[in-house]
């Protein structure tokens, strides 16, 4: 197959979240099978043009907030004189309405539909604009009978509902590396140590978890929090640890390194997620293979990924009494901790981005030969 993938961001950028590893991660696996993979995305700071990353040659164009306008006039001036087999179009906040424009066969890919949900992260006038391309876009690729590939139960569930036809929604969970995220060899950090993973934005809701830390500071006066990721929040986050005093306790590292990503899951006591809404949570799944449980908002996506009392608890998302509670009780109590280690590990095995790489290349092979 010659594929052709339109998404927002690529794997080195710094803004790159759960979308853009479930990418790298599925299409990589792809290209090593033997396929052509060209993923044209958005460009940053110091970013390459053009490059090639573990066989996917990244074509870089414009910045990530006109990259819908700048992606359709790449392809219509150079890309569909390269005779693809097959776009696959990541449909994530602005969508790229490829049906529209394309003769080529396409396949979508979604984690989860924003819907009101925007109105969290932005101002009003830039949230109506994505709610409205979303809800364009859901008509036109309903329409066109565009097949999706989703990672979870719940955005399943949420395409159905939005009337998609059962058989063009599919279902292909999500997968971790278990080559590099396992809890070998790691001990856990002596000081309880507990962290958020991922880009800081409103909807993420960050802040939920730094109007906790003083309460769980009651109990466990020793707790030591991370933030790792980047993003437009970050400013208000930090301003927000200052004003509740959190500066000996609270760390700001911005965007880190895998490798040192990695090394974190594995020392934490838990990881703590408080997101209003996501597709699944891919870091839940890799925190867990690295033998640590995962304290997550009770949202969509996140409820599939975190077993409650099993792999980790589930707090009512807003409640800061709930996410502190349920934080403390995880620190202070060895045995639950224990308990919720063991379980996350195997749960964490029945995840794998092998399995993911492969059901998601005999759904893009029956969609070219269906269209051929």
């Amino acid at each position: 197959m010659n594929i052709l993938i339109a998404n927002w961001q690529d794997i080195k950028n710094p803004l790159a979240g759960g979308a853009e590893v479930h990418l790298h991660e599925v299409f990589s696996r792809i290209a090593r099978r033997g396929h052509s993979v060209t993923l044209c995305c958005s460009g940053f700071n110091a970013a390459l043009p053009e490059e090639e990353i573990n066989g996917v040659r990244v074509l870089r164009t414009g910045g990530r907030y006109l990259f819908n306008f700048r992606f359709f006039l790449l392809y219509m001036k150079r890309l569909r004189k390269e005779s693809f087999d097959l776009i696959v179009d990541d449909m994530n906040k602005i969508p790229f309405f490829t049906p529209l424009f394309s003769r080529s066969p396409i396949f979508g890919v979604t984690h989860h539909l924003f819907g009101r949900s925007i109105f969290r992260e932005t101002n009003f006038l830039l949230a109506s604009y994505v709610f409205l391309m979303e809800t364009m876009a859901i008509w036109v690729y309903r329409m066109r009978r565009v097949p999706f590939v989703v990672g979870s139960p719940s955005t399943y569930r949420e395409l159905l509902e939005k009337g998609f036809p059962k058989e063009s929604v599919h279902l292909v969970h999500y997968g971790v590396d278990h080559q590099s995220h396992k809890r070998t060899g790691v001990t856990k950090n002596e000081r309880p140590l507990i962290a958020y993973f991922g880009r800081l934005k409103r909807y993420k809701s960050v802040d939920h978890l730094l109007q906790a830390i003083p309460i769980v500071l009651r109990s466990v006066p020793s707790l030591r929090v991370v933030i790792a990721g980047e993003g437009d929040d970050r400013p208000r986050l930090e301003e927000i640890a200052n004003r509740l005093g959190l500066n000996d306790s609270v760390e700001f590292t911005g965007f880190i390194s895998q490798e040192r990503k990695i090394e974190l899951l594995q020392q934490l006591w838990c990881k703590v997620t408080t997101s209003s809404k996501e597709g699944w949570g891919l870091t839940v799944i890799e925190a867990n293979a690295c033998g640590t449980p995962v304290i997550a908002s009770d949202v969509e996506g996140l409820r599939d990924a975190v077993k409650d009392g099993e792999t980790g608890l589930l707090y009512s998302y807003g409640s800061i009494e709930g996410l502190a509670s349920s934080i403390t009780r995880v620190l202070t109590d060895e045995t639950l901790r224990r308990k919720l280690e063991d379980n996350a590990l195997r749960w964490s095995q029945e995840f794998d981005w092998e399995r993911t790489a492969e059901e998601t290349e005999k759904l893009l092979t029956a969609q070219i030969q269906k269209t051929a």
